[in-house]
């Protein structure tokens, strides 16, 4: 991205005890999305009417989050109005999850080259959005409402096609590209910075109970169509290849490519990701250094 296209103040952490600073950050970038919905109001007089009820008309972000949202997955039995009222009420009573939405905005707009501005995001990223409302969803889940959980869940696979089961645990700064297919489970955990592309899926091996699902560090990338099956732990700052399958844990910076997955460079010496990929998105750079890779 050219330098100097995007200013803002840098992400502040999930559980952050300075208010103040989330408080600044939201602000700033809820003023970047009015501005561009103003804009392509006056260029497209044909969305004009949308942009207003579903951003102009709204007072902050989470407001125009959670009326997108209640819209969205509102159904004749499972109303928008009560939606809205559960979003909104989740959001605005929770800091956390505001400053997620916030990190995962930035995201998309920083990592996502046909991602043309923060607005386009919010109303059109459906990994985005189903991001949102998982959280939402794991909120309640965590207040034990899990039949209300479940059933949000099953509106969002119905809606967004992306399959997240309430309990499992995503960080902030997560870019879910494309999300058509992705499915995680119940016992899943996802850390900060993460980047998953279309028909990832973090599952189990089988019938087996209790925690059974991957565990994803910080700054991963997970290439589409990847299949990460059983309680494995895939290292902070480590890049899973399209189409790869992985059964086993996979070291911090490193990259695990194929089926079954093998790590670049062999297991003793495996070559390290000098960059974080969940954030650089670089998902072939490995190749030059796998002799394997031949045309």
């Amino acid at each position: 991205m050219p330098a100097g296209e995007l200013q803002y103040p840098s992400p502040s952490p999930l559980n952050t005890a300075s208010d103040i600073s989330t408080d600044e950050d939201e602000a700033w970038l809820w003023a970047q999305i009015k501005a561009e919905s103003r804009r392509d109001a006056e260029a497209e007089p044909a969305l004009a009417s949308y942009l207003y009820s579903t951003i102009l008309s709204h007072s902050s972000l989470e407001r125009s989050l959670a009326f997108h949202l209640g819209n969205k997955l509102c159904s004749s039995t499972l109303l928008s109005t009560l939606l809205y009222d559960l979003f909104l009420n989740t959001f605005s009573s929770d800091p956390s999850l505001r400053a997620a939405v916030v990190a995962d905005l930035r995201a998309a707009r920083v990592r996502d080259p046909a991602c043309v501005s923060f607005s386009h995001c919010l109303l059109n990223y459906k990994g985005f959005l189903a991001c949102q409302a998982h959280r939402v969803a794991h909120k309640l889940w965590t207040q034990s409402r899990r039949p209300l959980a479940l059933a949000l869940h099953s509106r969002i696979a119905d809606v967004f096609a992306v399959d997240i089961h309430p309990a499992a645990r995503i960080g902030k700064g997560i870019l879910f590209d494309h999300a058509t297919g992705v499915v995680i489970g119940e016992t899943a955990v996802i850390g900060n910075n993460v980047s998953i592309l279309h028909h990832v899926t973090l599952g189990g091996t089988g019938k087996v109970s209790g925690d059974r699902h991957p565990k994803i560090g910080d700054g991963v990338l997970i290439g589409a169509g990847a299949t990460i099956l059983g309680h494995v732990k895939i290292g902070e700052g480590a890049k899973i290849g399209a189409g790869s399958v992985v059964l086993i844990d996979v070291p911090p910076r490193t990259t695990a490519v194929g089926n079954p997955a093998r790590l670049v460079g062999g297991k003793q010496r495996p070559a390290k990701n000098e960059e974080c990929p969940g954030e650089s998105m670089d998902h072939t750079s490995f190749i030059s250094e796998w002799s394997d890779y031949i045309i």
